[in-house]
């Protein structure tokens, strides 16, 4: 970080999820929709073994218990438009409770009359006017807050939402910037007979996150950015607008290919940094998947526990797409890291990231 600009940090950061438990209901939905007996058995194991235990979801506890007549429980699949009507109000609804957790710490009066900068992420649903500014008149922020909207990024968007907060921070030492992320994975739900969709609609969960990054107090320093596109892996991952809902594709061969791509000296080299992986204190990686994390502690040669908060992240909450990595890095800045690397996977296949490390009051500071 350059010595000559304020050092960005993150002061605090609150999350929210639904209040609909959909984990065991999803595994009954999905078990239906398989014909073959061994298949299904084996689709019971992988459930077993992907090491979530929650996944909520706004849709009602009507609906997450698939009875007649209700959102998943139809001859025929909901359509993009009536999804899109439930995003339009549950969406802000949800990333409203998180920030009003993040206000809520900040003391009694709240921040929101001090927010300078909006920056909103999610790719779970589309509404104009945006997403950006419903959030922003909900909250009451001023109509002078500028507003960047990042959308259709998926898993890692999280990570590019706090990298563009730190470069606004560092151009303007009186910015605040609330950062939010805010995803309906649930609303997505598609028919599907074979394994694979199946199992990948099995990790998403719905939920939202607030953060608020600014160049005073205490925090996270937020360091240099880390950005890596995998070549001839697009396919792997696609998120295609349909006529009933978004449709998910995630291939089985991703962790591997994340795994090879990690292994590289060079990019492992990049990603240590000049003191190298080992001098590493704190990672905060994508809950993609256990697949993932566990491709990432191999490849990365991690010790055991180095992603704890992650598996924590997904086994209570599963994947919550650009949300997963705030998630972790809350539980990341409990422990006050000298230094650390924040880490998430998505389409391109591409992995988008930075270093952070703690900062106190009045510290300027740098991330190594």
């Amino acid at each position: 970080m350059e010595s000559s600009r304020p050092a960005a940090r993150i002061n605090a950061i609150a999350t929210a999820v639904p209040d609909s438990d959909v984990q065991a209901t999803y595994r009954e939905w999905a078990r239906r929709q398989i014909a073959d007996p061994r298949e299904a058995k084996l689709f019971e194991r992988m459930c077993d073994r992907a090491g979530i235990e929650h996944r909520w979801s706004i849709l009602s506890a009507a609906d997450a218990r698939l009875e007649p007549g209700s959102f998943y429980a139809r001859a025929t699949p909901p359509g993009t438009a009536e999804r899109m009507r439930i995003y339009a109000t549950e969406a802000p609804a949800l990333a409203i409770r998180a920030i009003d957790r993040l206000f809520a710490a900040q003391g009694a009066s709240g921040c929101a009359d001090g927010i300078t900068h909006l920056v909103v992420a999610s790719c779970t649903g589309f509404v104009a006017p945006g997403i950006d500014q419903i959030i922003a008149r909900k909250c009451g922020l001023s109509d002078r807050v500028e507003r960047v909207l990042i959308g259709f990024m998926g898993c890692y968007a999280g990570a590019v939402a706090l990298r563009t907060a730190r470069h606004i921070a560092q151009s303007d030492a009186a910015a605040r910037v609330l950062v939010v992320t805010v995803e309906l994975s649930s609303l997505h739900l598609q028919p599907a007979a074979s394994l694979e969709p199946l199992l990948a609609m099995l990790q998403f969960g719905d939920g939202a996150a607030a953060a608020l990054v600014s160049t005073a107090g205490e925090g996270l320093l937020l360091g240099e950015g880390l950005s890596l596109a995998l070549e001839h892996s697009d396919a792997m991952i696609t998120w295609t607008i349909g006529d009933s809902g978004f449709a998910m594709h995630l291939s089985g061969e991703v962790p591997a290919r994340l795994a090879q791509a990690l292994a590289d000296p060079a990019v492992a080299a990049r990603i240590g940094g000049k003191g190298g992986i080992a001098a590493i204190d704190a990672w905060a990686v994508h809950a993609g998947g256990r697949s993932i994390l566990d491709a990432v502690q191999r490849a990365l040669d991690l010790p055991a526990g180095a992603l704890d908060l992650s598996r924590d992240v997904l086994r209570d909450y599963g994947n919550m797409s650009s949300g997963t990595l705030l998630f972790a890095l809350q539980g990341t800045m409990a422990r006050r890291p000298a230094n650390g690397v924040a880490l998430a996977f998505g389409p391109g296949l591409a992995m988008e990231g930075f270093r952070f490390g703690w900062s106190e009051e009045g510290d300027d500071g740098h991330v190594a």
